[in-house]
């Protein structure tokens, strides 16, 4: 199940003073560094292109590597997954929303590119973050963990 759509390889890291860094897929260029800790969580959401909702998926740092755990969406269409893999639950949040959780999917390959219709939306701590205004529409951005 890949329910992203904004760029990322993400590799693995090291469990000490590690930081998440965005940057350009192509061209190496750092667009932005974050520092992070072993079982940190981030997520990035976006809206759905058929359904018109949002999708948001969520990561964890954990064992020097960057692992989808979570994912919360509010309809289905394209793309959205239908059945549960295994070990994986279906919840209902108090706004509808699905929520699959259990996924525990590292990810060593994972491409994201920024939406040129819809924005997507990284939430890291206290922090939203527009990938759009930080990378630039169509931008494949590198998410790498090191």
């Amino acid at each position: 199940m890949t329910f992203i759509t904004a760029a990322a390889f993400l590799t693995g890291c090291s469990d000490g003073g590690m930081e998440l860094v965005l940057s350009d897929a192509d061209s190496g260029q750092v667009y932005a560094s974050y520092p992070v800790e072993y079982g940190d969580t981030y997520a990035v959401e976006f809206v759905h292109s058929v359904n018109k909702s949002p999708v948001r998926d969520v990561f964890e740092i954990r064992d020097g590597e960057i692992w989808n755990t979570q994912c919360i969406y509010y309809g289905f269409g394209a793309g959205v997954e239908e059945e549960l893999g295994e070990g994986e639950t279906l919840s209902y949040g108090e706004n509808g929303e699905m929520i699959i959780s259990n996924i525990e999917k590292r990810m060593d390959n994972l491409i994201i590119v920024v939406g040129t219709i819809s924005d997507h939306t990284l939430y890291l701590g206290d922090e939203t973050i527009s990938l759009r205004d930080l990378c630039g529409r169509s931008s494949k951005v590198l998410f790498t963990c090191e």
